[in-house]
């Protein structure tokens, strides 16, 4: 799994989602940048923040490959566990043997 590159987009999830979307905004300054049910996302310039609410989990990074059943399959063997898996969103959140968790992604 060589193709593997990273996007500029990190999820945190919390209780307090409208405390957090506050912050970002206006405590830190931050632009938002998109917005849908239950999730903002803020322009940071290095990055993309997206506060989802939710049960907290950590922060969420996200690589992105050409075939996520592929990727997750392989990295699963190689000692990741499934934290959160959804097809739906879509959304494959998984915990490298390290302790970062990150959502492997379709590459556009």
């Amino acid at each position: 799994m060589p193709d593997v590159q990273s996007s500029r987009d990190i999820i945190i999830r919390t209780g307090s989602w409208r405390d957090a979307v506050r912050f970002y905004e206006q405590v830190l300054g931050f632009t938002i940048s998109s917005r849908a049910e239950g999730m903002v996302g803020f322009e940071t310039g290095s990055f993309c923040l997206y506060i989802e609410k939710g049960a907290a989990h950590g922060p969420v990074f996200e690589y992105l490959v050409p075939d996520v059943e592929s990727a997750r399959d392989l990295l699963v063997r190689a000692g990741c566990t499934v934290v959160e898996e959804d097809p739906a969103v879509p959304r494959c959140y998984l915990r490298d043997p390290y302790g970062m968790t990150f959502n492997v992604g379709r590459r556009p």
